[in-house]
């Protein structure tokens, strides 16, 4: 039986998520979790809850119900009073920050947004043997001998048989008494994925719809790392040309200059032959633009895309996200392309930061 204390324990948890599940879109849109990520936890503010109690009022005062009261005197204490008031005593309203979990993150992201879980292809489907040492056994090598584990059954052999001797404790354990640490397999799936995030960093991309890409992928990692056992990521950037990146360069970089998608798809191309064989790692990439692209660039996308991403991936999504100085015209020539069924092609407009949550499950909302 839980006790009492484990009880109150899990009634919080279960309104802690309550809390999260309905301020679920604010968080995603505004991105108020990113930056307070700590290792595998990530600090929520969540506005107070109390525990419910009495709250008792001057028994001194007069009002309704205590006595009779005359035509015009206030009810309460202050009513009709004007000006400010004085300063007060009392603590006021606080936000109250909550780590919840990476994992549990997901499942509530998951539950509210119905997203089914991802079945891994390839090398995930094959086994490994994992061996973890959680038991005893009478025989084995001396290099895996439990010293505490014999040195207690002999000293329980002794105690049982009369011979140990209170004035002079010895412990001498016999053949016997030899315990050793063992070992149990247990097969794990070999489940390995990458991300590969591609933006155009072009002058008409400005930072709002780059902090839309930043909160788009940070919801994205989460989900897939509650899918696979080790995520990896990589990050592209381009306009005319294009070139792989860290994180921190991919977020803040803005350039100037022409368009060319198809530059992007090639260092993609590359980084996934060179670094991930598809047969060995599920890839998933998400591309981000505000629709601009040479228009002669068009066929060579569609090729590459054709021939390799769609074939070769787990995944393609394109979300293009809107801005005042973009054409807005790719997405629109993917569609007349592949059309909008497409297994692996994923196409989302993402006008604002409302667009996010919309976005993040028509990517995600296919299981694949």
């Amino acid at each position: 039986m839980p006790t009492r204390i484990e009880r109150d324990v899990t009634r919080f948890r279960q309104i802690v998520r309550g809390k999260i599940r309905e301020n679920l879109r604010q968080y995603i849109s505004q991105g108020e979790m990113i930056g307070r990520k700590g290792g595998d936890l990530v600090s929520i503010p969540l506005p107070q809850l109390d525990v419910p109690r009495f709250r008792y009022g001057d028994n001194k005062s007069g009002g309704v119900g205590r006595g009779d009261g005359e035509v015009g005197q206030p009810i309460g204490r202050g009513q009709g009073e004007e000006g400010p008031g004085q300063a007060g005593s009392e603590p006021g309203a606080h936000i109250l920050e909550v780590d919840v979990s990476l994992q549990e993150l997901a499942d509530i992201m998951a539950e509210e947004l119905q997203l089914p879980r991802i079945q891994p292809k390839g090398d995930a489907n094959l086994t490994q043997e994992k061996y973890r040492y959680n038991s005893i056994r009478r025989t084995g090598p001396e290099s895996l001998k439990h010293f505490k584990r014999t040195y207690v059954q002999a000293l329980r052999r002794q105690i049982a048989t009369g011979t140990y001797d209170y004035r002079r404790p010895r412990v001498v354990p016999y053949g016997e008494d030899r315990r050793y640490r063992s070992w149990n397999t247990k097969a794990e799936p070999q489940a390995s994925a990458v991300i590969i995030y591609i933006m155009d960093v072009s002058g008409s991309m400005t930072d709002e719809q780059k902090d839309i890409v930043r909160t788009a992928a940070f919801w994205i990692d989460t989900w897939l790392q509650r899918n696979y056992k080790g995520v990896e990521r990589r990050y592209i950037i381009h306009d005319a040309a294009a070139k792989e990146v860290d994180q921190h360069t991919f977020y803040h970089t803005r350039e100037s200059g022409g368009t060319r998608i198809s530059s992007a798809y090639r260092v993609c191309q590359n980084l996934i032959a060179t670094s991930f064989p598809p047969t060995a790692w599920n890839i998933y990439c998400f591309q981000f633009s505000d629709g601009d692209n040479w228009g002669e660039d068009n066929r060579q996308c569609f090729h590459l895309l054709s021939e390799y991403f769609l074939m070769q991936c787990n995944l393609f999504c394109y979300g293009q996200v809107e801005s005042r100085y973009g054409s807005g015209e790719y997405i629109e020539a993917l569609r007349k392309q592949f059309g909008t069924q497409h297994d692996k092609l994923v196409l989302a407009e993402i006008d604002d930061r409302s667009g996010i949550l919309e976005a993040i499950k028509e990517f995600l909302g296919r299981g694949k």
